[in-house]
């Protein structure tokens, strides 16, 4: 009898640790559902003064979500989805030069555009000679 008895403790710890116990990952809950009907795009954009994104340290950073409605603490969050749209995504075809009047002083202003777009990952970074520069782009995604 005592034979059986560890022989079944065993048999019960083996189960155990070859099908997981009842709060282990056999019995977890299936995945959740999309909530939204829509690919994720959510960006978070940074402005700071550098040549480069990696030497730049930020001075400002912005959320922007564009799915299913703008929100995000971007100023313009709906001018910027929309642009966004228009350019399919790509913040480099909304960083084009102005037709504002800048000075020629050079002090370099980087912005980057980091997230998802429409499912897409995004990783953008833009050098402007300075703040004119960046404030004439012809983009309200920049005007932050």
């Amino acid at each position: 009898m005592r034979n059986t008895a560890r022989w079944a403790a065993t048999l019960g710890l083996t189960a155990a640790t070859v099908c997981g116990s009842l709060t282990g990952s056999a019995l977890a809950a299936p995945a959740a559902a999309p909530t939204s009907l829509y690919a994720p795009s959510a960006l978070v954009l940074t402005v700071g003064h550098g040549e480069t994104a990696a030497t730049a340290n930020a001075a400002r950073a912005v959320t922007l979500s564009c799915a299913p409605t703008p929100s995000g603490t971007h100023p313009a969050a709906a001018l910027a989805c929309a642009e966004l749209r228009a350019a399919g995504g790509d913040p480099e075809l909304l960083a084009g030069p102005g037709h504002a009047v800048c000075t020629r002083q050079y002090d370099p202003v980087v912005v980057t555009v980091d997230g998802v777009w429409q499912g897409r990952r995004v990783a953008f970074a833009h050098t402007f000679a300075n703040e004119c520069v960046k404030n004439a782009a012809e983009s309200s995604l920049f005007a932050f």
